[in-house]
């Protein structure tokens, strides 16, 4: 599911924009693509001199505005498949054949009085014909929404595209929702660029900002929270302005913009024997460096069954492993690693507690760890350290003296 607002079909970027979403409908993604007309409408206002007024975000259509707001979708709406149609042999999309189709997909119905304003033939979503969109897409075409609604008398109303997409997102059981923001990037106060929000940071995002709520990335917020509460896994903000940052948000590991996802987007769970390669990945750098001891294919393929991966959009970030000790009531604790360009975020402590939790599932009462360079922050994890006569004894028999590694032991019976 796209949203494009207004001022991104304006946009330089534009072309370059289409040429992103024919990729991928080229590819076999089925695309519904929901259109705005904010810029476009105002223009054709202006034009007729014609005052509008736009409250809680929503624009005032009037009877005497409403053939110009049609006019001014329409012709928005005829750039859209115009861009899509374009298949000169020295175009980005020659020999695409991309099929784009429309209709009327949104019932609608009068926003009615808030507040004592009244904002006439605006409306908002009733219901969305998502039979009629799912056979679209399924046909191989991208499905094309502009930004009305028709009520169940025949009357037409301006429907805001967001509250449109939205809806059309949940009822098609969209995958993601992606939002192209002209506004840009979207920066934390320190000047760095929100890559994640989870469903809580983005509405305390909303609710810190709430000066920004006549811009698109207020806006956009919004809608991608909208999203993720009504059901959607992901929704990701994107900026019109770079060239290739769908992709680069669909195909990278990190994106270019902005995700908003619900808690669990980053999933701790079992490892399979399907992981046991990203796990070989994750865990050579430490064992490379002396951190971890090194471990064979055919090992951890014997042992997989003892491992738990934490998972980010179906790469392994982290693991770890949990060996029972057969006599003793306890574990071992070992391979705790986070790759690289995840760590510092408190994933270690997740995944300690997962294992934690795990251990005493099992009626394990101590969980021990061996290592040479982590002692420190076991300790923070309330750890203490021992001796290795205190391993069990199937575990102290395996004791490398040479590596010398440093023994801790954390009692689980009181947690």
């Amino acid at each position: 599911m796209l949203m494009l607002p207004g001022d991104s079909i304006e946009n330089k970027n534009f072309n370059n924009i289409v040429s992103d979403i024919a990729l991928l409908q080229s590819l076999g993604i089925r695309l519904v693509v929901v259109h705005g007309a904010r810029r476009q409408i105002e223009k054709q206002l202006t034009d007729a001199k014609l005052q509008t007024e736009i409250v809680n975000g929503w624009r005032i259509t009037t009877r005497e505005q409403l053939p110009h707001v049609l006019s001014a979708i329409e012709l928005t709406r005829l750039k859209l498949e115009s861009a899509f149609s374009t298949g000169l042999p020295n175009s980005p999309l020659y020999g695409a054949k991309i099929r784009v189709r429309s209709g009327n997909f949104v019932t609608a119905m009068p926003i009615g009085v808030l507040d004592g304003v009244d904002y006439q033939l605006t409306g908002k979503v009733r219901s969305i014909d998502s039979e009629g969109v799912k056979q679209i897409i399924e046909n191989g075409s991208i499905a094309l929404v502009s930004p009305l609604g028709f009520s169940v008398s025949g009357e037409i109303f301006n429907v805001g595209f967001d509250d449109i997409a939205v809806e059309t997102a949940l009822a098609v059981n969209a995958d993601k929702l992606i939002v192209y923001n002209d506004d840009g990037p979207i920066y934390d106060d320190a000047g760095k660029i929100y890559r994640e929000m989870t469903l809580l940071k983005c509405e305390k995002f909303l609710v810190k900002h709430p000066k920004k709520s006549s811009n698109n990335t207020y806006f956009s917020l919004k809608a991608c929270h909208k999203a993720c509460d009504g059901g959607i896994s992901r929704a990701h903000v994107i900026s019109s302005n770079e060239d290739g940052a769908l992709l680069k948000e669909l195909f990278t590991r990190d994106g270019a913009g902005t995700m908003v996802y619900r808690d669990n987007y980053e999933a701790i769970r079992r490892a399979r024997f399907e992981d046991v390669s990203g796990i070989l990945n994750l865990l050579k750098p430490l064992e490379d460096e002396g951190i971890l001891v090194r471990r064979s294919r055919e090992l951890l393929e014997r042992e997989i069954a003892c491992f738990t991966v934490m998972e980010k959009d179906s790469v392994i970030i982290g693991c770890a492993a949990l060996y029972p000790f057969s006599q003793a009531n306890s574990g071992e604790l070992a391979c705790v690693a986070i790759h690289t360009d995840y760590r510092n975020g408190g994933r270690a402590k997740k995944l300690l507690t997962h294992l934690e939790r795990q251990a005493q599932r099992l009626k394990m009462q101590h969980l021990f760890v061996l290592t040479t360079q982590a002692a420190h922050w076991f300790l923070e994890q309330g750890f203490i350290e021992t001796v290795p006569s205190i391993l069990p004894v199937e575990r102290k028999a395996l004791y490398n003296f040479q590596r010398k590694s440093k023994v801790f032991v954390k009692d689980l019976s009181s947690s």
